[in-house]
């Protein structure tokens, strides 16, 4: 909606929709990042210290360039600037008057002390798609608690997933209920765009980590006692088998999926056991959902006397799946992602060149924005303000007054 001549959009299929991310930490930044890899004009407005994010994704030569803030934060514009001002929460109004949508990720007091509540949004934007990124869902008891990724996980049964397969509750050494929820957003966002450019109303989109993880993990294994009455325990037996995990070779390990008869028949034979393919322990899917554990237990004692390259190519000449397993390292060197061109790198200025992941999705006609690395904090202020109307003399007003904070290159250079 805004003039976006000084930005590098290209013709991506978001091009033209301008959106306010007020998020930080990872939900809300890998959200608007998704949307700004395909075209969106993604304005990240940051308080004048910045995303938390800068500084506690690891270490970087600048002090607010992490290495995890720099994967999430691709694309955008940085305006930095102090809400908790009369003139800050009134240049806000201005921005959203012009936007198309705005991301959230507060609990509801701070919402409304900033004025950034859907109701406030839609009194200023009667398009406006308002995307409210909460930890619980409104209507529960557990609604306007903190949350953060392992509050979730905790919360929604992942721990208890490591817990019923070791014994022990664990965390999944990652971020994973923000990336998928992040992911959830950017779905939802589009729905609701669509439905406002049906209905030319506005949209108020909440979308619960707590909720859609614990959907997320229910649909796994909410087992038997999705009947009524129960007919059993919850839990996929096959996914919590204590061999569930990859396998050991003479010189590593090996991932492998037999679940089909035909794949199964193709395994027996790829490990010299063809009498067990009439087995009738093995000879159908029920079979071996019952017999599960001794059928993981063949299959994980029978891989280690040969090494990895040579069961994978004896797994494909029978046909089952099979792959490599990566560690973390190797995987930066998966000769299958360099020749899909999956990292490029970003020359960033004082941290040098960032190897970033190029989305891994297309579309037949191109539509990706051109790269751009994670901005300063507020890099380019000036620009977002000037592309929404304010004058020069009141933009460095503001900036004097430290209610608009330029991280940007001098004004001459601009």
């Amino acid at each position: 909606m805004i003039n976006q001549s000084s930005s590098s959009l290209d013709d991506g299929p978001l091009s033209g929709i301008t959106v306010l991310d007020f998020t930080a930490v990872v939900v809300g930044p890998v959200a608007t990042q998704t949307l700004a890899d395909y075209g969106a004009d993604v304005i990240k407005i940051e308080p004048p210290g910045g995303d938390l994010l800068r500084r506690m994704g690891g270490t970087s030569n600048t002090g607010q360039l992490s290495p995890k803030f720099l994967q999430m934060n691709r694309n955008k514009r940085s305006l930095a600037i102090d809400l908790r001002t009369a003139a800050g929460q009134e240049i806000i109004r201005t921005l959203i008057r012009g936007a198309d949508v705005m991301v959230v990720n507060m609990r509801e007091p701070a919402l409304i002390k900033l004025g950034l509540t859907y109701e406030a949004a839609r009194a200023l934007n009667d398009r406006i798609v308002h995307c409210n990124m909460m930890g619980f869902g409104r209507q529960g008891r557990y609604f306007g608690k903190p949350a953060y990724d392992s509050i979730i996980q905790g919360g929604a049964g992942v721990a208890a997933c490591n817990e019923r397969l070791t014994g022990t509750p664990q965390f999944v050494p990652m971020v994973l209920a923000d990336h998928l929820v992040a992911l959830i957003a950017v779905q939802m966002i589009l729905l609701a765009l669509r439905s406002r450019d049906l209905t030319e109303r506005s949209q108020s989109v909440e979308v619960p980590m707590f909720e859609n993880v614990a959907s997320f993990v229910l649909q796994e294994h909410m087992g038997q006692k999705a009947f009524t009455p129960e007919r059993g325990d919850t839990g996929d037996v096959r996914i919590f088998d204590a061999n569930a995990r990859p396998i050991v070779t003479s010189n590593g390990y090996i991932c492998v999926s037999a679940n089909t008869d035909a794949q199964v028949r193709g395994f027996f034979e790829a490990i010299g056991r063809p009498e067990l393919i009439d087995d009738p322990r093995f000879c159908s899917v029920e079979a071996r959902l019952e017999h599960v554990e001794t059928f993981f237990q063949i299959r994980n004692n029978s891989l280690g006397d040969k090494p990895t390259e040579q069961w994978l190519a004896l797994f494909d000449q029978h046909d089952v799946p099979a792959f490599q397993y990566n560690t973390l390292e190797s995987l930066l060197d998966d000769p299958h992602l360099e020749e899909v061109g999956f990292f490029e790198s970003l020359e960033v200025t004082g941290e040098g060149l960032v190897k970033h992941m190029k989305p891994a999705n297309t579309f037949s006609g191109g539509g990706r924005q051109t790269p751009q690395p994670a901005p300063r904090v507020g890099e380019q202020s000036i620009e977002v303000l000037r592309d929404f109307g304010f004058a020069d003399d009141r933009i460095h007003s503001l900036i004097a007054a430290d209610i608009v904070i330029d991280g940007g290159p001098d004004d001459s250079e601009t």
